[in-house]
């Protein structure tokens, strides 16, 4: 009888290894699951599978493998919301009792992307050849991230593939429906502060110098009001050091990047957003309806909690809640419930903790972090529409306040010089 090399999971997520002798990979896979594992991995022994906790490159000697070019992300993109369509489509075929390859079949025909359209038919081809789906998703990180992979991974184990692929795109629609709202928030403030401030440099570079030199001359000598003189002192510094500014402003940028590229300095600016009132309330609920929404998806598809854990780490921008779930990752590893890991970090509030702990006790968990998901989006909305109603007001009174100035202090010597006039 044949053996097979299997890499799995207990029900408190530790990653086992070994290999078990079966008739064919179903018939391994289903013994597992009777002994009360979550195989991730199930292949014959010739196949070298990477052991546990290690990861290691299993490179095909497949020529069409071999050979396969990938192009750059940039050259062939795909849209999460392609992405989301076709998720859902799938998960409609196979619920319909179509065999998952057909299903692919049919979609590859429709499908209008081309990145898509070829990952679809290679896909189908190594399924064909005799991998599971999870593994020919794989074979395209730059398409399908590891949180997609390990909830079909789980579907496949637990033979509810249809239904896991529904709840993935129904998390992938809520997901860009959060994305699309903070966007929303962040773009406009941003887009009046830049076209403002652009109409300020013009009239400091273009129009200030030129009334400069109608006072010199009508003024006869006289000294300029005290504003007036602000005003200009402020056009010529512009004028004359423009390259200055703009060698700070891109150190700045530069700087950014620098600190995103280190743990430490997203922490560090990540800190710095929380810490603005009303940007740092709109961060805070999409940063924890993510975190609630991603583990609650991954733990009701049958994904085991600490791999659930470890792959929203790596899904989330923030790292002062990703530190958190690393911490909450190791508590649990070492026997502690959730609860208090959660209710001592200060970036989830008091009713996070309290919903947690009524779904470890109910054993309801899963349920209740897609509650708590959904209550914190509730939050993210009336914080996009509380900021959009402050924001709108501030920023007219601050190009007032600017502008105004600026007409008051061209506007002063004027008054002496029809004075002198009259």
């Amino acid at each position: 009888m044949p053996r097979f090399n299997y890499i799995a999971h207990d029900i408190n997520g530790q990653e086992k290894s070994g290999s078990i002798s079966a008739a064919d990979q179903s018939a391994a896979t289903e013994q597992l699951k009777s002994k009360g594992l979550f195989p991730t991995e199930v292949k014959g022994t010739d196949l070298k599978l990477p052991t546990a906790g290690k990861k290691e490159t299993v490179k095909s000697k497949s020529p069409r493998l071999s050979t396969e070019i990938y192009l750059p992300a940039v050259l062939t993109p795909v849209r999460p919301k392609q992405l989301m369509v076709l998720t859902r489509q799938l998960a409609t075929l196979i619920h319909a009792g179509l065999p998952l390859l057909r299903a692919l079949q049919v979609l590859e025909r429709q499908e209008s992307n081309a990145a898509l359209k070829k990952a679809i038919r290679q896909i189908a081809d190594s399924i064909e050849g005799g991998s599971t789906f999870a593994d020919a998703l794989g074979e395209h990180p730059r398409i399908f991230n590891r949180l997609y992979i390990n909830m079909v991974k789980a579907g496949e184990a637990g033979g509810v593939l249809d239904v896991v692929l529904e709840r993935l795109a129904s998390y992938m629609e809520k997901a860009q429906k959060l994305r699309n709202r903070v966007k929303s928030a962040m773009t406009y403030p941003l887009v009046v502060l830049l076209a403002s401030s652009a109409i300020m440099i013009f009239l400091m570079v273009a129009i200030i110098p030129k009334f400069e030199t109608i006072f010199a001359d009508m003024l006869d000598g006289r000294s300029l009001p005290p504003l007036t003189l602000y005003v200009m002192g402020i056009s010529e510094n512009i004028k004359n050091h423009w390259p200055i500014g703009l060698g700070v402003l891109i150190g700045l940028f530069f700087l950014m990047v620098l600190l995103k590229r280190s743990h430490t300095g997203r922490y560090m600016l990540d800190s710095i957003i929380l810490s603005i009132p009303p940007f740092g309330k709109l961060t805070r609920f999409s940063a924890l309806a993510r975190f609630a929404r991603t583990l609650g998806t991954l733990m009701e598809s049958g994904v085991p909690v600490l791999q659930a854990l470890t792959i929203v780490k790596d899904t989330l921008s923030n790292e002062i809640v990703s530190r958190a779930v690393q911490d909450i990752h190791d508590s649990i590893k070492e026997g502690e419930p959730m609860t208090a890991p959660v209710e001592t970090h200060r970036i989830f509030p008091p009713i996070f903790g309290g919903m947690v702990e009524v779904g470890e006790e109910t054993g309801e968990l899963p349920a209740m972090l897609l509650k708590t998901a959904d209550m914190y989006e509730d939050e993210v909305d009336n914080a996009v529409a509380g900021l959009s109603s402050i924001i709108e007001p501030v920023l007219i009174v601050i190009l007032a306040l600017v502008v105004g100035t600026i007409v008051i202090a061209m506007f002063l010597p004027m008054v002496s010089i029809i004075g002198n006039l009259s």
